[in-house]
């Protein structure tokens, strides 16, 4: 692997977690290992993951509850399921929640890696399809990929680097929530207070740039993000 992936590995086993945390890390991962559902919470706000891994059985939450927080927190996080439980109907429920794999234990850490390092790859194409996207349509706005620019009916509109970014990422997004976490991992690299005000400060300017189409509006989520939304 060129990239060295970081993972979310949450298992409440000790020996399991230990095995699991020297293994993935021994073929090149970067592991995250929190016992129990709180920590992952905790380390999930504060770290950027490719990947969770979750237990389904923890001591304070299933595995099941902590996938849809996590999902409020990151939801673009892919994530799969490891469990005892083998009934049908905990692996559909795992699916339904939006899982992209379901392991059963006792857990085969080759097939693991085989699974993972798969999983890996197909997102890593998504990806690369999505970036080849060379314009979005935001009402009467065009904003172009490929020379940067912003357009309002042919007439190009000057955008910083950041105020770029941050409208490319809103527009691929549009009428969806963007969290303050992922905009900010995304456009700045970090999660933090400092480029939380400056987040608020470019979203102003963003405004400014499309306030020549009523239908456009980026709306502030209480708390949570915010959202490009464009009435019919």
């Amino acid at each position: 692997m060129d990239k060295t992936y970081k993972l979310l590995l949450v298992e409440d086993d000790n020996a399991l977690g230990y095995l699991l945390s020297e293994y993935l890390g021994m073929k090149g991962f970067s592991i995250t290992w929190a016992k129990d559902a709180s920590e992952a919470l905790v380390k999930t706000k504060t770290n950027v993951f490719d990947l969770a891994i979750l237990d389904v059985m923890l001591p304070d939450m299933d595995g099941f509850e902590l996938s849809q927080k996590i999902k409020s927190l990151n939801p673009e996080l892919p994530f799969i399921f490891l469990t005892a439980r083998s009934l049908k109907i905990d692996v559909l429920k795992g699916f339904s929640l939006g899982a992209v794999d379901y392991l059963k234990k006792p857990i085969d850490e080759e097939e693991l890696v085989v699974r993972i390092n798969a999983l890996l790859s197909r997102l890593v194409a998504d990806q690369e399809q999505e970036a080849h996207v060379s314009q979005y349509e935001i009402g009467e706005y065009v904003l172009h990929m490929d020379n940067f620019e912003l357009n309002f009916k042919g007439q190009p509109i000057k955008l910083t680097g950041k105020e770029f970014d941050l409208l490319a990422l809103l527009a691929k997004n549009k009428n969806q929530l963007c969290t303050h976490k992922e905009i900010l991992t995304t456009v700045w690299d970090k999660n933090d207070y400092f480029n939380k005000k400056s987040l608020n400060v470019f979203i102003s300017h963003l405004r400014k740039h499309l306030g020549q189409d009523p239908k456009l509006s980026i709306v502030n989520v209480s708390r949570r993000g915010f959202m490009l939304r464009e009435e019919d």
